[in-house]
């Protein structure tokens, strides 16, 4: 077992303060401390700088705000500039649009072991629900997860069982360790060598898709395996709609880039973090 002295937490941003106040919020009842926040922003205007200021003053949880210029949806690019600034031993990647439950540091560092990412899981909110959260300002991720798995069944979000601690064996979390499909960022940790190692998140996809699979695909193929998260501290995801106006487009490209990095055995990225530090 990998010890974990500290994680830095990597939320990825944009226009959207609203539910990144709701994600912040949630920041503020883990029940693991170590941690620190890096806000990926990927060209949010200045409501959002406000909202995260605002935040970094009165709370005691380190908070860096990593900012790009708005040229369309440019992820694997804001997430490897807010990785620069990263000074945990360990990654996790979540979305500002994901509220975390009281445990879910602690469970990452539990799972967290050399030479394994953790592939999370979330749970989608339905919109009516999302829309009472916003309108009651309720905590609604501190509810015990009995008020949250009769939730699900009751239709205000998918995958109920995800909040029932289910046990899992060691090897029934490493069944699909060399698969790459349905890995999401929305949740995903990672060691900080480990993302190294690959380059980081290639910035050559942008607009929306593929860049989390290329970047989970490039992880294998380097011998760092997967660990499956289920039953444990998924992700709340609030509801919003698909497509974002004058965001779409660019993403026409990287299927032809993920499908050329599959016809090879790169596990480098085209376009990598180490631009970045080599400027």
């Amino acid at each position: 077992m990998h010890p974990v002295p500290k994680i830095s937490l990597i939320i990825t941003t944009y226009n959207w303060p609203q539910a990144l106040d709701f994600v912040l919020r949630s920041l503020e009842y883990q029940t693991n401390k170590n941690f620190e926040v890096i806000i990926a922003d990927d060209g949010s205007g200045p409501d959002t700088k406000q909202l995260i200021k605002n935040f970094a003053d009165k709370s005691d949880i380190t908070i860096k705000h990593f900012w790009h210029e708005d040229n369309g949806f440019r992820v694997a690019a804001v997430r490897n500039g807010a990785a620069a600034l990263a000074e945990g031993d360990y990654f996790i990647f979540i979305d500002g649009d994901c509220c975390l439950m009281p445990s879910f540091i602690a469970f990452h560092r539990k799972l967290a072991q050399g030479k394994w990412f953790v592939a999370g899981r979330r749970v989608y909110l339905k919109k009516r629900f999302t829309a009472k959260i916003f309108k009651k300002a309720w905590n609604f991720f501190r509810w015990p997860t009995g008020i949250l798995f009769a939730m699900g069944l009751t239709g205000q979000c998918n995958r109920p069982f995800q909040f029932l601690r289910i046990p899992q064996s060691d090897i029934a979390r490493k069944k699909q360790a060399k698969n790459w499909e349905k890995v999401q960022t929305c949740n995903l940790g990672v060691w900080k060598e480990d993302f190294y190692r690959v380059d980081g998140f290639d910035e050559s996809y942008e607009g929306h898709g593929l860049e989390d699979s290329d970047f989970t695909v490039r992880l294998i193929r380097s011998g760092v395996y997967r660990i499956d998260a289920n039953y444990c501290s998924p992700v709340l995801h609030l509801f919003h709609s698909r497509s974002i106006p004058g965001r779409e487009g660019k993403e026409l490209r990287n299927p032809e880039y993920f499908q050329k990095l599959l016809e090879s055995d790169r596990h480098i990225a085209v376009q990598g973090i180490s631009r970045r530090l080599n400027r």
